[in-house]
């Protein structure tokens, strides 16, 4: 784990693993998502709609849906 410091411009420098780690290039945008005490950074992907592509995947079993259907 590294320690960064926050400048008296309120900026961090990312370190060089972390920007490795992400792929990240100069210009890079990234996303901020704060929850109560916890902040992470996470690269802005290219396209939401496939970053969240099958995220959902393996959350019901094989035939949940089907059954779902056939109760309606």
């Amino acid at each position: 784990m590294q320690v960064v410091k926050l400048s008296s411009k309120n900026q961090i420098v990312l370190p060089k693993k972390a920007r490795e780690a992400m792929h990240l290039k100069p210009n890079a945008e990234l996303l901020v998502v704060v929850k109560n005490d916890l902040t992470i950074i996470l690269p802005k992907p290219k396209s939401h709609r496939k970053a969240l592509s099958g995220i959902g995947k393996g959350i019901y079993e094989k035939d949940y849906m089907e059954k779902e259907r056939r109760s309606w």
